[in-house]
């Protein structure tokens, strides 16, 4: 989990031309926010390492997890401009 990542997007939006596309934006968050992108794939490797043998729990790569959030929150927000 990213902090303030709905803040974050909007900042970022604010600097990009419209259309957004997913793979901009990821790109472009990484950049700004290198920090919180490191914090949020230590987590990811911290909650793979803790899983116990024979158990597994679907998680996606940080990257998905990321441009999928990206995704929704492009859809949310496509849909409150309207």
């Amino acid at each position: 989990m990213i902090p303030e990542l709905e803040n974050k997007l909007e900042l970022l939006c604010e600097r990009l031309e419209k259309p957004y596309q997913v793979q901009e934006l990821f790109h472009t968050f990484i950049k700004s926010y290198p920090e919180d992108w490191k914090q949020h794939k230590i987590n990811y490797s911290k909650f793979n390492r803790s899983k116990q043998f024979g158990r597994t729990i679907p998680l996606p790569k940080p990257e998905q997890s990321l441009k999928k959030t990206i995704q929704v929150w492009l859809l949310k927000n496509k849909k409150n401009a309207h």
